[in-house]
C-alpha cells in the first residue's frame, strides 16, 4: 500500500538485484482497484534517494555531523534526554508528532505509549498545523475527537465540497482510493457536485458549479445555509438521540444569507439556492477540508459542516455521512471529551486532545524560566517549514540543550538536531494503515508484507520507537527492545479477558499468546488488535473472522462492505446525545459576528495550495516529482498582476505580519481578485541541509509570512488561510540588487 497519502492505494512494485524499477497501481487490490497518483508512481525514487540517511548521525562540537553506529546514537540520546530530564523536570522534554505518523505501522503503535512514559505537558503535533478544529467539533458533538462523519461518495446525490481540492490532495480526513474517479462517477449517474474555494482548483473544474468563497468565511457561508434552511422551513428535526434542535434556531438568526453575503463574497440567492439544493436532494454530503480548518474560525467551520449534515436529514444514513469503521481494536477515550485540563506556560493557551498549539513551541523553548522547553524529540516532521512564523523557530531550536529527530533527511529541521535516528525506507517495513483504516470511505483490511529487507545491523523503524520508549520509561537504551511489545500484548490481553460481559471474559490468556502469530514483535501486536476488533476472529470465538495469516494469505486485501449506520455505536457524550449547541463553539459566534462586520472592507489575503505533486516539504527532492505545475509561485489574479503591473515570472515582494518574501508571479483566471496564493512546504536550500535537488529550485516558505499568534482559540490551530499580506512590484534597483528571500540566502532562482 502506497504510504505517501490518505488513499492508501494498493501498488504492484517490480524489482532487480532489490532495486525497484517500476512502481504501478495494483488492478486486483480490492480498496483501489488500480488507481495511482504519480506520487505514489515515484515510490521507488523516494526508495532510492542518494540523499536519505541510512546511519544516525551525532552532532560534533563544531557544529558538523558524524556517523556513528546505533548503539552509540541511542547512547546519545538516552543521555542527552535523561540529562533535561532530571535537571529541570519533565516538562523541559517536548515530543512533536508530524503528519508521516499516520502513514505508518509502527510510529502509530509506539507514539502513546511514548507519550505515556515521557509524561511531559509539552506535547505537539501537526494536527494543531491542520485537523484539530474538525477533531474539536466532533469531541464536542459526539464526545470522541476522532469521530468523524465520512461522505458516502459511493452512494450519494449530491455533494457540497468546500476547501478542500481532492483531485490533487486525494482526500484528507476520509481514506479514499481513486477520489477523482468517485467524484466523476458521482456526475456520469447524475449527481452534482459543488465546491467552494476561493481558488478554481482542478477539483472545480470538475464541478457542476465553482462558489469562490472569500478566504476565512467559509463559517458565514454556512451559516447563512442553516439560517435558510430554518427560515424556509427546510430543516428536518433529528429527533431522539439529538439535542439542541431549536437552541440552533435561535443562534443563527443574525447570520441571514443576506447579512453574510458581503462579507463571503457570495450572492445571498447563490447562498440561499445552495441550501435549498442540499434539502431537496435524495440524499447529501457536505465535506470541508485544510482551507476550512485553517482559519481563524476553523472549529467552527468545522461543526457546521456537520450541523448541515445533520439537519437536512443526512447524518449517518447511506448516501449522506457515516461513521469510519476500522477492522482492528482501537483505544476509545476514556471519557468524553473535554479541553483545557492543561495549559501552556508561557501564552496559556489551552492543552486540546492532550497537545497544546504547535504554534506556541516557539515561545516554550525563547522564554527562560520554570518549566522552559529544553529537550526536544520530533518524530518525522519538518517544523520549521511546517510551523507559523517558522523563522523564528529556526532560530529558537539551536537555542535547546538537546534534540533528536527520527527522520531520514537532514532537512531544514533536523539540520539543528543533536542526534538525527533515520528510519529505514516505507519499502523495507511491514504496511497496515492503523490510523487510516478507521476514515475508510469502505471497510477493508489489507496489510502488506516489506518489498526489501533490512541491510545487516540496521534496525526497523518498530526497534527504533521501541529503544525511545524504553529511555521515556528510565530503562537502558541497551535493553531488549521487543520486551515493549510483549509488555503491551500482556497488558491488552488481560484487560480484553477480565471485562465481566466481555465477548472475551475468562480467556486463556496464556494460550492466546501463543496463538499470535507474525514475522516480528510488532506484527504480533497488530496480529492481536485484528483478531480483537470488530471483523477480528476472537481467537476462534468468531470464526471466519480477521487475523494477521489471513491478510497475509490475502495480498489484495479483504473487502469487508460498505459502512453502516452506527450513531448508538460511536456517540459518548456525557449526555449520551449528539449535541448541535456545545455551549463553547456556539459561544464563538459573537467574535464571528463581530469579524463580519470588519470584513466588508478587506485587504489582500494570503491562501495556501496543494500540489498534485507534492507531499508536504519531502518531496521536493524527487527529480520526477519536480517541474512542470510544480514549482513555488504566487498566484495572483488576473485583476491584481494588472493593478500592480507585474506579469508572468516578475517579481514581487510579500509582506506579512510575521516577516517577507521575494517571489515569481504567475497571474491567472483561477483566483478571487483580492486573492494570492502559495505552495506549501517549500523554502529548501539551507545551510546545513543536506536535500541536492530541493536546493536546486528551493522557493519560498509560505510560514515565513504566518503569524504564530493568530490562532483558532477553540482548537489552537494555527492561521494558514485568509493571512492578510500586502504585495509589492519589486523596483529596478531591487531586482538588480539580488535582494534576500525569507531564509536569508541570496535570491539565486
Amino acid at each position: 500500500m502506497c504510504p505517501l497519502c490518505e488513499a492508501t492505494c494498493g501498488l504492484s512494485i517490480t524489482l532487480a538485484d532489490e532495486v525497484v524499477t517500476r512502481v504501478r497501481g495494483n488492478r486486483d487490490d480490492v480498496f483501489s482497484g488500480g488507481y495511482l497518483c504519480p506520487k505514489g508512481a515515484s515510490l521507488g525514487r523516494f526508495d532510492s534517494d542518494p540523499d536519505r540517511l541510512t546511519a544516525p548521525l551525532v552532532r560534533r562540537p563544531d557544529g558538523g555531523f558524524d556517523e556513528v553506529g546505533w548503539d552509540e546514537a541511542f547512547e546519545v540520546v538516552e543521555r542527552g534526554l535523561r540529562g533535561v530530564s532530571e535537571r529541570y523536570g519533565r516538562d523541559a522534554v517536548a515530543l512533536y508528532m508530524g503528519n508521516p505518523v499516520i502513514h505508518t505501522l509502527a510510529l502509530p503503535l509506539y507514539m502513546l505509549v511514548l507519550r505515556e512514559r515521557l509524561a511531559t505537558r509539552n506535547i505537539y503535533s501537526s494536527t494543531t498545523l491542520d485537523t484539530m478544529p474538525k477533531s474539536v467539533a466532533c469531541g464536542m458533538m459526539y464526545g470522541d475527537p476522532l469521530a468523524f462523519p465520512l461522505p458516502d461518495i459511493d452512494r450519494t446525490d449530491h455533494m457540497l465540497i468546500l476547501g478542500a481540492n481532492p483531485m490533487e490532495s486525494n482526500g484528507s480526513l476520509w481514506t479514499v482510493a481513486d477520489l477523482p474517479g468517485r467524484l466523476r462517477a458521482l456526475r456520469a449517474r447524475g449527481g452534482r457536485l459543488v465546491v467552494v474555494d476561493p481558488r478554481r482548483t482542478r477539483t472545480a473544474d470538475l464541478a457542476d458549479e465553482h462558489v469562490p468563497v472569500r478566504p476565512g468565511t467559509d463559517a458565514l457561508l454556512l451559516l447563512g445555509i442553516v439560517h435558510t434552511l430554518f427560515e424556509e422551513d427546510l430543516a428536518t428535526d433529528p429527533g431522539e438521540g439529538f439535542a439542541g434542535f431549536w437552541q440552533l434556531a435561535a443562534e443563527v438568526k443574525g447570520f441571514a444569507a443576506e447579512e453574510v453575503a458581503d462579507a463571503c463574497g457570495v450572492p445571498a440567492e447563490t447562498i440561499r439556492r445552495l441550501a435549498r439544493d442540499l434539502a431537496a436532494a435524495p440524499t447529501a454530503a457536505v465535506y470541508g477540508r485544510l482551507g476550512t480548518c485553517t482559519t481563524e474560525f476553523g472549529t467552527l467551520t468545522s461543526w457546521l459542516v456537520d450541523v448541515v449534515n445533520i439537519i437536512t436529514g443526512n447524518f449517518d444514513r447511506p448516501g449522506g455521512v457515516l461513521f469510519g469503521e476500522a477492522p482492528h481494536a482501537t483505544r476509545r477515550p476514556a471519557e468524553p471529551f473535554r479541553t483545557g485540563r492543561w495549559h501552556s506556560r508561557v501564552r496559556s493557551l489551552a492543552e486540546v486532545n492532550g497537545e497544546l498549539p504547535t504554534a506556541t513551541l516557539a515561545d516554550e523553548i525563547e522564554t527562560p524560566g520554570e518549566g522552559q522547553v529544553r529537550a526536544l524529540l520530533c518524530i518525522a516532521g519538518n517544523l520549521v517549514l511546517a510551523s507559523p512564523q517558522g523563522e523564528r523557530l529556526d532560530g529558537a531550536l539551536p537555542g535547546l540543550d538537546f534534540m533528536v529527530c527520527v527522520d531520514p533527511y537532514l532537512n531544514e529541521t533536523t539540520r539543528h538536531a543533536s542526534v538525527i535516528l533515520p528510519p529505514p525506507s516505507a519499502l523495507q517495513s511491514p504496511h497496515y494503515d492503523v490510523v487510516l483504516a478507521g476514515r475508510s470511505v469502505r471497510r477493508n483490511a489489507r496489510f502488506s508484507p516489506p518489498v526489501r529487507a533490512l541491510e545487516p545491523g540496521r534496525p526497523s523503524e518498530a526497534e527504533i520507537m521501541a529503544r525511545l520508549v524504553l529511555i521515556a520509561s528510565g530503562k537502558s537504551a541497551s535493553g531488549d527492545p521487543h520486551s515493549v511489545d510483549e509488555a503491551l500484548i500482556d497488558l491488552t490481553l488481560r484487560a480484553a479477558s477480565g471485562r465481566p460481559g466481555a465477548p472475551l471474559h475468562g480467556l486463556d490468556t496464556a494460550g492466546a499468546k501463543k496463538e499470535l502469530t507474525g514475522d516480528s514483535a510488532l506484527e504480533r501486536r497488530l496480529d492481536l488488535m485484528l483478531r480483537l476488533g470488530s471483523a477480528g476472529d476472537l481467537f476462534g470465538r468468531r470464526p471466519g473472522g480477521l487475523n494477521l495469516a489471513l491478510l497475509k494469505a490475502s495480498p489484495n486485501g479483504i473487502d469487508l462492505g460498505a459502512l453502516r449506520p452506527r450513531r448508538e455505536e460511536v456517540v459518548m457524550t456525557a449526555s449520551g446525545l449528539v449535541e448541535l449547541c456545545p455551549p463553547a463553539i456556539t459561544g464563538d459566534l459573537p467574535r464571528l459576528d463581530a469579524r463580519m462586520r470588519d470584513l466588508r472592507e478587506g485587504t489582500m489575503v494570503l491562501i495556501s495550495r496543494r500540489q498534485l505533486k507534492s507531499v508536504n516539504s519531502w518531496s521536493h527532492n524527487i527529480a520526477s516529482l519536480s517541474g512542470g505545475t510544480n514549482r513555488c509561485a504566487l498566484e495572483i489574479s488576473v485583476e491584481d498582476a494588472g493593478r500592480l503591473g507585474v506579469g508572468a515570472g516578475d517579481r514581487v515582494r510579500v509582506r506579512g505580519r510575521a516577516g517577507e518574501v521575494v517571489v515569481a508571479v504567475e497571474p491567472t483566471d483561477r483566483l478571487r481578485e483580492g486573492v494570492v496564493s502559495l505552495p506549501y512546504g517549500w523554502g529548501h536550500g539551507r545551510e546545513g541541509s543536506r536535500l541536492s535537488h530541493a536546493a536546486g529550485e528551493p522557493g519560498v516558505s509560505v510560514n515565513a509570512l504566518t503569524d504564530n499568534t493568530v490562532l483558532d482559540p477553540l482548537s489552537g490551530t494555527a492561521v494558514f488561510n485568509g493571512v492578510p499580506v500586502r504585495v509589492e512590484k519589486m523596483t529596478e534597483e531591487e531586482r538588480e540588487g539580488g535582494q534576500e528571500t525569507d531564509t536569508g540566502q541570496q535570491d539565486s532562482e
